[in-house]
Protein backbone atom coordinates (compact mmCIF):
# COMPACT_ATOMS: atom_id res chain seq x y z
CA UNK A 1 0.00 0.00 0.00
CA UNK A 2 3.00 2.40 0.94
CA UNK A 3 4.47 1.95 -2.45
CA UNK A 4 0.88 2.62 -4.12
CA UNK A 5 0.98 5.52 -2.39
CA UNK A 6 4.80 7.23 -3.14
CA UNK A 7 3.80 6.12 -6.78
CA UNK A 8 0.44 7.96 -7.43
CA UNK A 9 2.33 11.19 -5.53
CA UNK A 10 5.52 10.83 -7.62
CA UNK A 11 2.54 10.73 -10.68
CA UNK A 12 0.79 13.53 -8.77
CA UNK A 13 3.87 15.68 -8.71
CA UNK A 14 4.92 14.90 -12.14
CA UNK A 15 1.69 15.73 -13.47
CA UNK A 16 1.29 18.77 -11.82
CA UNK A 17 4.83 19.57 -13.53
CA UNK A 18 3.66 18.91 -17.14
CA UNK A 19 0.64 21.18 -16.29
CA UNK A 20 2.64 24.39 -15.17
CA UNK A 21 4.32 25.99 -17.47
CA UNK A 22 7.98 25.07 -17.61
CA UNK A 23 8.87 28.53 -15.65
CA UNK A 24 7.46 27.63 -12.77
CA UNK A 25 8.32 23.46 -12.52
CA UNK A 26 11.48 23.44 -10.71
CA UNK A 27 12.23 19.58 -12.53
CA UNK A 28 12.53 21.46 -15.11
CA UNK A 29 15.21 24.11 -14.09
CA UNK A 30 18.85 24.07 -14.03
CA UNK A 31 19.84 21.91 -17.07
CA UNK A 32 21.71 22.27 -20.20
CA UNK A 33 19.88 21.93 -23.64
CA UNK A 34 20.82 20.29 -25.91
CA UNK A 35 22.58 22.72 -28.08
CA UNK A 36 24.11 24.36 -24.70
CA UNK A 37 25.81 20.35 -24.09
CA UNK A 38 27.33 19.74 -27.17
CA UNK A 39 29.03 23.56 -27.11
CA UNK A 40 30.49 22.54 -23.71
CA UNK A 41 28.54 25.03 -21.35
CA UNK A 42 28.95 24.50 -17.64
CA UNK A 43 25.90 24.00 -15.43
CA UNK A 44 27.12 26.38 -12.69
CA UNK A 45 23.64 25.40 -10.03
CA UNK A 46 22.13 22.06 -10.36
CA UNK A 47 18.87 23.28 -8.19
CA UNK A 48 19.86 22.05 -4.74
CA UNK A 49 23.01 22.59 -3.84
CA UNK A 50 25.89 26.07 -4.10
CA UNK A 51 29.13 23.64 -5.00
CA UNK A 52 32.43 24.77 -2.99
CA UNK A 53 33.60 22.93 -6.34
CA UNK A 54 32.57 25.42 -8.67
CA UNK A 55 31.87 28.87 -6.17
CA UNK A 56 33.76 30.54 -3.75
CA UNK A 57 33.28 33.61 -1.62
CA UNK A 58 30.47 34.62 0.32
CA UNK A 59 28.26 30.75 -0.06
CA UNK A 60 26.33 31.42 2.73
CA UNK A 61 25.19 34.44 2.26
CA UNK A 62 22.90 33.09 -1.00
CA UNK A 63 21.26 30.01 0.46
CA UNK A 64 18.71 27.49 -1.71
CA UNK A 65 15.68 27.88 0.77
CA UNK A 66 13.43 26.08 -2.39
CA UNK A 67 14.65 23.72 -4.69
CA UNK A 68 15.49 25.29 -7.79
CA UNK A 69 16.82 28.70 -6.92
CA UNK A 70 19.11 30.14 -4.62
CA UNK A 71 18.26 33.80 -3.01
CA UNK A 72 20.51 36.47 -1.78
CA UNK A 73 20.21 36.89 2.01
CA UNK A 74 23.22 38.19 3.66
CA UNK A 75 24.88 39.13 0.59
CA UNK A 76 28.51 39.56 -0.30
CA UNK A 77 30.25 38.44 -3.11
CA UNK A 78 29.72 35.10 -4.63
CA UNK A 79 32.06 34.31 -7.77
CA UNK A 80 33.37 31.01 -9.45
CA UNK A 81 36.82 29.33 -8.48
CA UNK A 82 37.61 29.47 -11.92
CA UNK A 83 38.43 32.58 -14.23
CA UNK A 84 37.00 33.45 -17.50
CA UNK A 85 38.15 35.64 -20.13
CA UNK A 86 36.15 35.56 -22.70
CA UNK A 87 32.47 33.80 -22.48
CA UNK A 88 28.90 33.71 -22.80
CA UNK A 89 27.56 33.79 -19.38
CA UNK A 90 23.69 32.65 -19.04
CA UNK A 91 21.37 33.03 -16.05
CA UNK A 92 18.11 33.90 -15.01
CA UNK A 93 16.86 36.44 -12.04
CA UNK A 94 13.34 37.59 -9.85
CA UNK A 95 13.77 40.98 -8.44
CA UNK A 96 11.78 41.80 -5.14
CA UNK A 97 10.61 45.36 -5.27
CA UNK A 98 13.50 47.91 -5.98
CA UNK A 99 15.78 45.15 -5.56
CA UNK A 100 19.63 45.56 -6.30
CA UNK A 101 22.24 42.93 -7.13
CA UNK A 102 25.17 42.63 -10.06
CA UNK A 103 27.30 40.32 -11.72
CA UNK A 104 31.37 40.80 -11.35
CA UNK A 105 33.17 39.75 -14.31
CA UNK A 106 36.98 39.55 -14.78
CA UNK A 107 37.01 40.65 -11.11
CA UNK A 108 39.93 39.54 -8.54
CA UNK A 109 39.32 38.31 -5.39
CA UNK A 110 39.22 40.42 -2.02
CA UNK A 111 38.28 43.52 -4.27
CA UNK A 112 35.11 45.38 -5.12
CA UNK A 113 34.05 43.80 -8.14
CA UNK A 114 32.05 47.35 -9.55
CA UNK A 115 35.54 48.98 -9.61
CA UNK A 116 38.37 46.48 -9.67
CA UNK A 117 36.67 44.22 -12.21
CA UNK A 118 33.16 44.84 -14.19
CA UNK A 119 29.80 45.06 -12.83
CA UNK A 120 27.09 44.45 -14.89
CA UNK A 121 24.24 46.22 -13.13
CA UNK A 122 21.44 43.48 -11.78
CA UNK A 123 18.55 47.01 -10.64
CA UNK A 124 14.53 46.65 -10.75
CA UNK A 125 13.31 49.83 -12.42
CA UNK A 126 11.29 50.67 -9.17
CA UNK A 127 14.70 51.49 -7.78
CA UNK A 128 14.31 55.28 -7.08
CA UNK A 129 17.37 58.17 -7.89
CA UNK A 130 19.50 55.67 -10.17
CA UNK A 131 21.84 57.10 -12.30
CA UNK A 132 21.61 56.25 -16.27
CA UNK A 133 25.09 54.37 -15.30
CA UNK A 134 23.21 52.59 -12.40
CA UNK A 135 20.54 51.20 -14.42
CA UNK A 136 19.79 47.62 -14.89
CA UNK A 137 22.35 46.10 -17.67
CA UNK A 138 24.21 48.82 -17.47
CA UNK A 139 28.44 48.69 -17.36
CA UNK A 140 28.66 50.30 -13.72
CA UNK A 141 29.72 53.47 -13.23
CA UNK A 142 30.87 53.29 -16.82
CA UNK A 143 27.93 52.32 -20.12
CA UNK A 144 24.29 53.30 -19.67
CA UNK A 145 22.23 50.92 -20.68
CA UNK A 146 19.18 50.38 -22.43
CA UNK A 147 15.70 50.40 -20.11
CA UNK A 148 12.42 48.82 -20.21
CA UNK A 149 13.16 45.86 -20.91
CA UNK A 150 12.94 44.25 -17.36
CA UNK A 151 9.56 42.13 -16.59
CA UNK A 152 7.88 43.32 -13.35
CA UNK A 153 9.54 42.97 -10.03
CA UNK A 154 8.25 39.26 -9.18
CA UNK A 155 8.61 37.39 -12.51
CA UNK A 156 11.54 35.69 -13.72
CA UNK A 157 14.08 37.55 -16.06
CA UNK A 158 16.52 35.87 -18.47
CA UNK A 159 19.94 37.62 -19.17
CA UNK A 160 22.83 36.66 -20.90
CA UNK A 161 26.54 38.88 -20.81
CA UNK A 162 29.34 38.12 -23.81
CA UNK A 163 32.63 39.48 -23.11
CA UNK A 164 35.25 39.08 -25.99
CA UNK A 165 37.91 41.13 -25.24
CA UNK A 166 36.92 44.83 -25.16
CA UNK A 167 33.17 43.65 -26.88
CA UNK A 168 30.89 43.79 -23.95
CA UNK A 169 27.26 42.47 -24.75
CA UNK A 170 24.01 42.32 -22.37
CA UNK A 171 20.69 40.74 -23.65
CA UNK A 172 18.09 41.19 -21.34
CA UNK A 173 15.04 38.83 -22.26
CA UNK A 174 15.84 39.02 -25.71
CA UNK A 175 16.59 42.27 -26.01
CA UNK A 176 20.11 44.42 -26.39
CA UNK A 177 20.92 46.32 -23.02
CA UNK A 178 24.31 46.97 -24.14
CA UNK A 179 26.73 46.20 -26.91
CA UNK A 180 30.01 48.07 -26.13
CA UNK A 181 33.82 48.01 -27.15
CA UNK A 182 35.35 49.63 -23.91
CA UNK A 183 38.57 49.97 -25.72
CA UNK A 184 38.66 54.17 -25.03
CA UNK A 185 35.63 53.83 -22.89
CA UNK A 186 35.74 56.71 -20.30
CA UNK A 187 33.94 56.01 -16.34
CA UNK A 188 31.37 58.67 -15.72
CA UNK A 189 31.57 57.59 -11.93
CA UNK A 190 34.71 57.01 -10.18
CA UNK A 191 37.97 55.18 -10.67
CA UNK A 192 37.67 51.97 -12.43
CA UNK A 193 41.11 50.73 -12.18
CA UNK A 194 39.81 46.88 -13.39
CA UNK A 195 37.42 48.12 -16.20
CA UNK A 196 40.77 46.44 -18.90
CA UNK A 197 40.84 43.09 -16.77
CA UNK A 198 42.00 40.59 -19.34
CA UNK A 199 40.60 38.09 -16.89
CA UNK A 200 38.93 37.23 -13.79
CA UNK A 201 36.01 35.51 -12.04
CA UNK A 202 32.84 35.78 -12.30
CA UNK A 203 29.71 35.97 -9.91
CA UNK A 204 26.85 38.12 -8.14
CA UNK A 205 27.51 41.21 -5.49
CA UNK A 206 24.74 41.06 -3.38
CA UNK A 207 23.18 43.67 -1.64
CA UNK A 208 20.99 42.12 1.17
CA UNK A 209 17.98 42.22 -1.52
CA UNK A 210 16.36 38.80 -1.37
CA UNK A 211 16.86 38.24 -5.70
CA UNK A 212 16.61 35.17 -6.45
CA UNK A 213 19.10 32.86 -9.48
CA UNK A 214 18.46 30.06 -11.53
CA UNK A 215 20.28 28.43 -14.40
CA UNK A 216 23.39 29.92 -14.58
CA UNK A 217 25.73 28.24 -16.96
CA UNK A 218 28.66 29.23 -18.41
CA UNK A 219 30.86 28.79 -21.50
CA UNK A 220 34.31 30.16 -22.49
CA UNK A 221 35.15 30.52 -25.85
CA UNK A 222 38.47 32.34 -27.68
CA UNK A 223 37.00 34.32 -30.30
CA UNK A 224 33.66 36.15 -31.34
CA UNK A 225 33.57 33.17 -34.36
CA UNK A 226 32.90 30.94 -31.48
CA UNK A 227 30.36 32.92 -30.05
CA UNK A 228 28.41 32.95 -33.35
CA UNK A 229 28.88 29.66 -33.94
CA UNK A 230 26.63 28.83 -30.28
CA UNK A 231 24.10 31.41 -31.22
CA UNK A 232 23.74 30.39 -34.82
CA UNK A 233 23.33 26.59 -33.32
CA UNK A 234 20.55 27.87 -31.18
CA UNK A 235 18.44 29.68 -33.92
Amino acid sequence: MTNRILAFAGLLIFSVCGILCAEDCPCAQNKLTEQEKNAGFELLFDGNTISQDIWQGSIDGYPVEEAGSFICRQGGQLLTKKEYANFIFRFEFKLPPAGNNGVGIRTPLGKDSAYYGMEIQILSDAYEGAAAWQKHGSIYGVIPAKTGILKPDGEWNQEEIIAVGPHIKVIVNGQVAVDADITNAEPISGEHPGLHNETGFIGFLGHNDPVEFRNVRVLAVDSEEDVQKVLDSEK
